[in-house]
């Protein structure tokens, strides 16, 4: 079938459904017999091997997602090239759409299916741009609470059982998000032993050094690992919104938190 003989309506249908130019649309057609259907794969299916032949180049903007249903939550972290695209609405709702296909998956860190990767790939051809799943993680279990920097490149998706106001989660939230330094675990058990034996070892040396005997060294440095924990744990740091309260005088009575993810573009 010849390119004049394809209609400009369906041309123009199948330019609306790929994000293609015109001509490449009629050139589908026309090898497809006119076949809409057909036409749409072939091009797909050409463009996607162009893009394929892109994933080494760089693609360090994007997007953060999150999606809850009930016990279940998902948060995803979807890079692309330019922030022109990762600003984009279409970019925004394709990493919503990946959220909502992992909430099949079980908990833990998520790969990209292929119902996600077939998703993503309706924006690589039509921006020809690297763009992919950067990282993901499934929650499940509890309540949920979330939240977004209105640049989508922030977000934080915070775990607890009990009852907690959504006004108080979302505080916790965006705690996680805007203090510095960022919790590197919710209480004193989540944190790295060796982290902590470094930190009372490196007191411990400063405290001798300065001529201190070994025993009050020692309560120098058990003061310091106190410290430590106040500054680096959610529950121990100061609460961004009140800072005469710790996050967990904020808490209210049975609440435990169990998980807190903070997924920054960019980030690990």
């Amino acid at each position: 079938m010849q390119t004049s003989n394809v209609s400009a309506k369906d041309a123009m249908t199948l330019r609306q459904r790929t994000g293609l130019g015109i001509m490449e649309c009629k050139s589908a057609l026309a090898e497809a017999n006119g076949d809409m259907k057909a036409a749409e794969t072939l091009l797909r299916e050409r463009l996607k091997g162009k893009m394929d032949t892109r994933v080494d180049r760089a693609a360090g903007e994007g997007c953060v997602a999150i999606t809850t249903q009930g016990a279940k939550a998902v948060v995803v972290e979807l890079r692309a090239e330019t922030d022109f695209t990762a600003r984009n609405e279409n970019f925004r709702k394709m990493a919503a759409d990946v959220a909502t296909i992992a909430l099949a998956h079980k908990a833990g860190p998520i790969a990209a299916d292929a119902a996600m990767t077939a998703r993503i790939d309706d924006l690589r051809i039509t921006t020809g741009e690297n763009i992919s799943l950067a990282r993901g993680e499934v929650l499940e279990g509890g309540s949920f609470g979330q939240y977004i920097h209105h640049d989508g490149k922030l977000a934080v998706l915070l775990q607890w059982n009990g009852a907690m106001p959504a006004d108080i989660a979302t505080g916790i939230c965006q705690h996680v998000a805007a203090h510095v330094p960022t919790p590197r675990a919710i209480d004193e058990k989540g944190m790295s032993a060796d982290l902590v034996a470094e930190t009372k070892a490196a007191a411990i040396k400063e405290a001798e050094a300065s001529g201190k005997p070994a025993q009050i060294a020692e309560k120098i440095a058990e003061g310091k690992v106190r410290k430590f924990f106040e500054d680096n744990t959610l529950l121990g740091q100061k609460f961004v919104k009140d800072d005469k309260k710790a996050v967990k005088e904020i808490l209210p009575a049975g609440v435990t938190i169990t998980r807190f993810l903070r997924y920054q573009v960019g980030g690990e």
